[in-house]
């Protein structure tokens, strides 16, 4: 707070005091003359003066502006297997190899790909061009808020109660399929027996099948011929479709029985010798 103006004694001002006389009629007045010593207007006589800080003006007010920083300049020895364009992108040269080449010319001289190991280059890089804006700066704190927001979700869920989770659908296990059943009289090994040559590529019919069982053993797996050339040889013909021994160990198929009597067995070889002499069993229509 400024302080009061003190009250001082006034200070009059030299003046000039004369005499005029003033003719009214032949008398003579006498009137002072008084006139100021200075340019301006005197102060009214008695008034006391109010001191007052001295205002600087606006001009003496305003700071300064500071002076722009030169660009930081530093320097580069060139080296063997350097270029231009090497350098510029290795230290960051604001204009590429052309702004390197237009700073060092008097250096490098009419031929920018012609520099030599020891040549001693100025590097100027614009210190804003490092600098990041405000405007670029945004995008990151917009990040790093997105990302402590995720957290902060990912905290809750963690946080929430398990009851409050759906409970996981128990993994569904594909059922085995069930095993073929087969019944144990000649439909249910015929049908077998089918099955077993779809699988090994082996051409035969149900009925094809029904019909040579019937005629060679009227589907008796354990019927066996022991008067014919073959019994005479002493190799007799055996099972549902009468077949040696000898044709059965050669025709037999995996993974049925070794038994020339099982019936599955039987069926399936006899079937796979005669698809290999006549093409299928159903092209037999007698002794085979």
């Amino acid at each position: 707070m400024p302080a009061h103006g003190k009250h001082r004694r006034p200070r009059r001002h030299p003046v000039s005091r004369g005499l005029a006389l003033v003719g009214t009629g032949g008398a003579a007045l006498a009137l002072p003359l008084i006139a100021p010593a200075a340019a301006g207007a005197a102060p009214v006589s008695g008034a006391p003066e109010i001191s007052r800080p001295a205002v600087a003006p606006a001009a003496a007010l305003a700071p300064a502006a500071a002076p722009k920083a030169p660009a930081a300049a530093r320097t580069y020895t060139v080296v063997s297997g350097d270029s231009l364009s090497l350098i510029a992108q290795k230290k960051g040269i604001q204009g590429g190899w052309k702004g390197l080449y237009k700073a060092n010319r008097s250096a490098v001289g009419d031929n920018p790909s012609l520099i030599h190991p020891g040549l001693e280059l100025t590097l100027v890089r614009d210190s804003a061009k490092a600098a990041p804006t405000k405007a670029k700066a945004a995008p990151a704190t917009t990040k790093k808020a997105g990302t402590a927001e995720r957290a902060s979700r990912s905290e809750r869920r963690a946080a929430a109660p398990a009851a409050v989770a759906a409970p996981a659908a128990a993994p569904v296990q594909a059922a085995p399929a069930a095993a073929t059943q087969y019944a144990n009289n000649l439909d249910g090994w015929i049908r077998e027996s089918l099955d077993i040559m779809a699988r090994h590529g082996i051409p035969g019919s149900y009925d094809g099948i029904l019909r040579n069982v019937m005629r060679e053993s009227s589907g008796n797996p354990l019927a066996i011929n022991n008067w014919d050339s073959n019994a005479a040889k002493g190799t007799p013909s055996k099972g549902l479709l009468q077949v040696i021994q000898p044709t059965f160990d050669a025709y037999h198929v995996p993974g049925t029985s070794t038994d020339l009597y099982d019936p599955v067995a039987n069926i399936t070889a006899a079937c796979n010798y005669a698809a290999d002499r006549y093409g299928s069993i159903d092209n037999v229509n007698g002794a085979y």
